[in-house]
């Protein structure tokens, strides 16, 4: 596959549409024993379905049978309502999940392929 040709000019323009948000990578600690935790993990899921219909959270990424992370999400909320948001998620609250945040930029409205 031949990529097209991007200008210096093209990628000023795109970089300048960019926006902050934060990624978050949730992690297993010792703590997580399947099926032990399954019920915790349903309502984690419930809450990051809540996140999502709220808008805070626009994309999450489950990593099913990661041997150390549990997934991927993308906040559209600042660093510090991230933290406070998933000090309150219920795996966290169990200890099964821990959690890193980055800041990152992307480009509003990218999303993927359907």
């Amino acid at each position: 596959m031949q990529l097209p040709e991007i200008t210096n000019e093209t990628m000023k323009a795109g970089l300048s549409t960019t926006k902050a948000y934060c990624v978050l990578v949730l992690k297993k600690t010792e703590k997580f024993v399947s099926p032990a935790v399954d019920a915790i993990v349903w309502e984690h899921g419930r809450r990051n379905f809540a996140l999502r219909a709220a808008g805070l959270m626009p994309m999450v990424m489950p990593v099913p049978n990661g041997p150390s992370i549990a997934g991927f999400c993308v906040f559209d909320v600042p660093e510090d309502e991230v933290r406070r948001l998933m000090d309150e998620d219920p795996g966290v609250l169990a200890g099964i999940f821990s959690y890193e945040i980055y800041s990152a930029r992307s480009f509003p409205g990218d999303r993927l392929p359907g």
